[in-house]
């Protein structure tokens, strides 16, 4: 069930710094050379799991990590503690109770100071600090209130994120269920907080928005769960003044705090792709991440800025996901200004549904965890454990790029060319969903496309697909099961699902 999944808990890494991007705006990095190891046919062999111990009498429900810059982890839990953990990844971890007494925390982020630690609670956000260094916080200081909560239990608040201009944002989640005592402003909202501590309502028309992260280059963005008004799960920009779908906090946008203009009657069983022509502050989704092939429930992300040291996807997005217990990858481009992109397969096998991800040294790829609420194929009822690259690089797709006529696949080695050439080696379709109010949306106006011509480039790293039929605003899936790498292997993960908002114009 992709509902309130991780709504549960959410989203929210460690500051990354915005001055390096790693992929700048409408960039992709390069697939990485392949490392003089054997490769890797499994996802095992590329990159190994590792669990952490966890003592007895400790419920470490994840709903935020933060590795500080002494190497210790942060970890913040549904029931309201925060534990710091002492060599996290070694054999004997040592875990201190940091902070308790707080409610819900979701997220947790280093304050500019480098010392302070702040978390978005469900009533507001808070900035902890131990003054006197014995490993436990002491002062507990409001950084910003200003939403209110009415006691439904669904109503979390993500966070909080630091854009480059000293903002915070925090995605504030809808109500679910019966509602006894009333209803309050500014549910499914994102809210951006000054450096000043005012609250900004900047979007509206979220639903579940249970991962929030900013990019290298300093946009928002956001990701959200399947329900009503919400046909799959899906990644999307937060830019000011943006609607998302959901209809239920619209009212809202008639207060004077609000950022969002009113967009009116939603249209109830409407293509997503023709909502904006009818409302113009309407943003689709940059990536849809399609119902059970790609998750039910995405969750935390994280940008990969690790220079290749994690593998060969630096630059693009990590997002894990609650129900399936795995972490899937995104690869973003920028067509016509609007951001869009492909979304793949990674790594499969975690003890429980994953709600943050967070890079820490080494490079470790963090997965905080649990199932409270929600089942997932991961059968612990919570956990923490970790991932590091083998060095050894497994045959993929490395990303998807929109062409004119069609899509560029981009691959993590040399094909062989006779099999990547053959155009039936490909099958592609496209499809959308409804905005609508019943739970999640089948796959509709589903066409299957014709591919005409697979070019090889000369370097045997991408391959170019003619394809008749692309269709603006479409979810396209591209299964490639004819390509083998110069050395025979298959494909890893064969599929892609690339989200077309925009086609590039002639000699893009």
């Amino acid at each position: 069930m992709s509902s309130g999944l991780l709504l549960l808990f959410a989203a929210c890494q460690a500051p990354r710094p915005a001055a390096e991007p790693a992929a700048p705006p409408g960039t992709l990095a390069a697939a990485s050379p392949a490392p003089a190891r054997e490769p890797a046919r499994t996802e095992e062999e590329g990159w190994t799991l590792h669990t952490v111990e966890v003592p007895d009498g400790i419920v470490l429900e994840v709903g935020g990590l933060l590795e500080l810059p002494d190497g210790a982890l942060l970890v913040s839990t549904r029931r309201g503690e925060i534990w710091r953990i002492e060599e996290p990844a070694g054999p004997e971890p040592h875990f201190q109770l940091f902070a308790e007494g707080l409610q819900e925390p979701l997220g947790l982020l280093l304050d500019a100071d480098g010392v302070s630690v702040l978390t978005a609670e469900r009533g507001g956000v808070t900035r902890l600090r131990d003054l006197d260094g014995d490993g436990r916080a002491d002062r507990f200081e409001n950084v910003c209130d200003d939403w209110e909560i009415s006691g439904n239990y669904h109503e979390y608040a993500f966070g909080p994120r630091r854009d480059p201009e000293g903002n915070l944002w925090v995605t504030l989640n809808k109500p679910f269920g019966e509602e006894p005592f009333g209803r309050v402003p500014w549910r499914g909202w994102a809210v951006r907080i000054t450096p000043e501590g005012e609250m900004q309502p900047v979007c509206a028309g979220l639903r579940s928005p249970a991962g929030i992260e900013v990019a290298p280059w300093g946009e928002v963005f956001y990701t959200d769960n399947q329900g009503e008004w919400c046909g799959a799960g899906k990644l999307s920009i937060l830019k000011e003044g943006s609607f998302h779908g959901h209809p239920w906090g619209i009212e809202s946008c008639r207060l004077p705090e609000s950022r969002v203009p009113h967009p009116g009657a939603v249209p109830d069983g409407m293509l997503m792709p023709e909502v904006p022509k009818l409302i113009p502050n309407f943003e689709l989704p940059a990536v849809w991440f399609p119902y059970d092939k790609m998750g039910k429930s995405p969750s935390g992300m994280v940008w990969d800025t690790t220079g290749g040291a994690f593998g060969p996807f630096d630059g693009q997005l990590f997002v894990g996901d609650q129900h399936h217990a795995w972490v899937m990858r995104v690869a973003l481009e920028q067509v016509n200004g609007r951001w869009q992109g492909s979304c793949h397969a990674f790594r499969q096998g975690f003890v429980s549904g994953i709600v943050r991800l967070s890079f820490g040294r080494g490079p470790r790829l963090w997965a905080g965890m649990s199932n409270r609420g929600w089942g997932s194929r991961g059968t612990a009822p919570w956990g923490l454990q970790w991932l590091e690259w083998t060095g050894r690089l497994p045959f993929e797709i490395h990303h998807v790029e929109a062409r004119p006529d069609g899509f560029r696949l981009v691959f993590t080695g040399e094909v062989d060319p006779a099999a990547a050439s053959d155009p039936d080696g490909y099958s592609l379709s496209s499809f959308t969903y409804l905005l609508h109010s019943s739970y999640g949306s089948d796959e509709v106006d589903k066409k299957s496309l014709r591919v005409l011509e697979a070019r090889v480039a000369e370097d045997r790293r991408s391959v170019d697909l003619r394809v008749e039929g692309l269709r603006a605003g479409y979810v396209h899936e591209i299964l490639a099961h004819g390509p083998r790498s110069a050395d025979g292997r298959r494909l890893l993960h064969p599929g892609a699902w690339y989200t077309l908002i925009e086609i590039p114009g002639p000699g893009s």
